[in-house]
């Protein structure tokens, strides 16, 4: 079966609880949100600037690299590029927390990433996905609207930022209890239900899990070093090398599930993508935080 036929096994109902998960995510990333986390990045300029220009350029950049040199299914590279322009995973705070990265920045970065994503998703996605020939010709006969797109964001992913927000600033002792169990809570909701979505249509999975994890690995691989070297370039401490590298690998592909759904009638190359990419730069990003962990317990910082 040919990938554009693809339709995956979803319905509205799943539709409304994936959104709802993705809200919910947000809503717990907000709570920890403070007005200090974007005036940190004020004051720190150029780690902000390198976390920033490593996750809205250089990440889809690489990611188009990718495209014209082992050039995929159209329908898979518009997943791709989807995921390139979501924001910072909410697991990457953590992730750069375990690895001995710069915490304030990590959140700062995530915080900024977020709240833009209303207009950086659906402007990235079509100015990316219009520099690959074989998408922009799918763009085409899709015939998105991006003021759509635009609202849909506003309603996920917004809206309860803006709720988490009011409830931290208006409740803060309730907040600070309830920010770290809603976190692993609403990631673990979101990683079941994307277990639950392959396995639902597992006949799909297995007949393109060798395409889906190259790409997806060369992809997140890409985002993590491409990170990491870019920041090291600039010669920024070894905590703000790792912290980019993983806001940079570390990405909201339940935003992206969402939209394929909303938007791409469940498309299932562009569906497969994401709901992989959720499940492996978990495994990545664990393994990568753990390992840079273990190197600062055994070695100085600067050495790494």
């Amino acid at each position: 079966m040919d990938l554009n036929d693809v339709r995956l096994n979803f319905n509205k109902d799943s539709l409304f609880l994936l959104n709802l998960f993705v809200a919910f995510i947000m809503f717990g990333i907000a709570l920890d949100l403070k007005k200090a986390d974007f005036i940190n990045l004020l004051k720190n300029p150029k780690p902000a600037f390198a976390g920033i220009f490593s996750q809205f350029i250089l990440l889809p950049l690489l990611t188009l690299a990718i495209l014209y040199t082992v050039n995929p299914h159209p329908g898979l590279a518009l997943g791709m590029i989807l995921v390139a322009v979501c924001p910072g995973g909410n697991m990457s705070n953590f992730f750069s927390l375990l690895a001995g990265g710069n915490l304030a920045l990590s959140i700062g970065l995530t915080a900024f990433s977020s709240t833009v994503s209303v207009f950086t998703t659906p402007l990235g996605f079509f100015f990316w996905g219009s520099l690959y020939p074989p998408s922009q010709t799918y763009l085409r006969s899709i015939a998105l609207n991006p003021a759509e797109m635009f609202v849909s964001i506003l309603f996920i992913l917004i809206t309860p930022l803006l709720l988490g927000i009011l409830f931290s600033y208006f409740f803060p002792k309730i907040a600070n209890k309830l920010k770290k169990p809603i976190r692993y809570f609403s990631l673990a909701l979101l990683v079941v239900f994307i277990i639950g979505a392959l396995s639902a249509n597992w006949k799909y999975f297995l007949n393109y899990i060798h395409i889906l994890f190259g790409l997806v690995f060369l992809m997140n691989a890409a985002g993590l070093f491409g990170g990491y070297f870019f920041a090291k370039i600039l010669k920024l401490p070894i905590a703000d090398r790792r912290t980019i590298a993983i806001e940079t690998g570390i990405q909201n592909s339940g935003l992206g599930l969402a939209l394929v759904f909303g938007f791409f009638d469940g498309l299932g190359s562009m569906a497969l993508i994401c709901a992989w990419w959720g499940i492996w730069h978990l495994i990545s990003g664990w393994l990568l935080s753990t390992y840079w962990n273990y190197r600062s317990k055994k070695e100085s910082p600067t050495t790494a």
